[in-house]
């Protein structure tokens, strides 16, 4: 009997053999954690549609921040629930405002961790959504000054990074300025630059209060269809003096992470989003999927993509997993 001289089985045999020739080697170390903060004092509610992620005032976010600094995971997203809202989501530029609060707040406990900031109006506004509503659209320009300037106050509170989520045009072109010309030069841009409108954004809604009152947001988010388009749309953003650039969602898009991998030479984040976080949450309620083993392959896949960071609602329990 003639056996191959080439067996790949033999690297499979054991978990140290395993260990030893393993491609893509998943860390904590590039993780992000998002988190909501609201007003208040004392405040920690779960969100119903996302098992373990919660509406929490800032104080109790800076003792979950203690929590992510000391597994290992280098940093948070803030996304703001305002006391108010009006047309303009004129409390996200406020100095009090919500995030600009817990920002100074984390500052304030000297923790380890890069504050990344969501700039955007969705969460602000009464009417849900990412800008300034004019004739019954969203209006480009009048949005882009506004998100200048919440960019800006994010940065007087602390923020290490601002991340534009909008998708207006030139919104990226206007922050840079915005913060130059306030001496904020060094802190960095992290775009979203290929957002696609997405069903799966569904639970992030009901955490962050931003569900849109009428109509939806694929005049301004990316169509689901399109590849070229998001190298285009991360090229303009580039252009304009992103730092790092982010695909969202992860899952759906993997193909677009490596496009944007192989084409540009600057980090790359996805966004693993609510709707991919609730989907495992509530099969693994159900007993239908090893929740452990399945986050840790989706992510593993997410970075075997080409993402250099993962946002994600999984990174504590993530972290503590890759811990052993």
């Amino acid at each position: 009997m003639s056996f191959p001289a080439h067996r790949p089985r033999r690297l499979r045999r054991t978990e140290l053999l395993r260990d030893l020739v393993r491609e893509t080697r998943l860390s904590a170390a590039g993780f992000v954690y998002p988190m909501f903060v609201c007003s208040g004092g004392r405040v920690r509610q779960e969100v119903s549609s996302m098992p373990g992620v919660f509406q929490q005032s800032a104080d109790q976010i800076v003792e979950e921040c203690r929590e992510v600094e000391s597994l290992g995971i280098p940093g948070i997203m803030l996304f703001g629930l305002p006391e108010t809202k009006d047309a303009r989501g004129s409390s996200s530029i406020s100095s009090t405002g919500v995030v600009q609060k817990a920002i100074e707040a984390i500052r304030k406990a000297s923790l380890k961790l890069l504050i990344i900031t969501d700039v955007c109006l969705c969460e602000y506004t009464d009417h849900g959504h990412c800008g300034v509503i004019e004739n019954g659209e969203v209006a480009n320009d009048p949005t882009i000054e506004i998100l200048a300037e919440q960019a800006l106050s994010h940065a007087r509170a602390g923020a290490d990074i601002v991340a534009p989520s909008d998708m207006m045009d030139g919104r990226v072109g206007a922050i840079r300025k915005k913060l130059d010309q306030n001496r904020f030069e060094n802190i960095a841009i992290l775009s979203y630059a290929a957002k696609y409108c997405s069903g799966f954004y569904g639970p992030f809604r009901e955490a962050a209060q931003s569900a849109p009152q009428f109509g939806d947001r694929r005049s301004y988010q990316m169509d689901p269809a399109n590849a070229k388009e998001a190298l285009k749309e991360v090229a303009m953003d580039l252009e304009e003096g992103a730092d790092m650039v982010m695909v969202k969602p992860a899952l759906p898009y993997l193909d677009i992470i490596r496009r944007v991998r192989e084409r540009f030479d600057v980090p790359v984040a996805a966004y693993n989003v609510s709707g991919e976080y609730a989907m495992v949450k509530a099969a693994a309620q159900k007993g239908w999927v090893d929740e452990k083993r399945v986050v840790i392959e989706i992510l593993t896949g997410i970075q075997r993509s080409g993402a250099d960071t993962i946002l994600t609602y999984h990174a504590k329990d993530a972290a503590k997993w890759l811990k052993g």
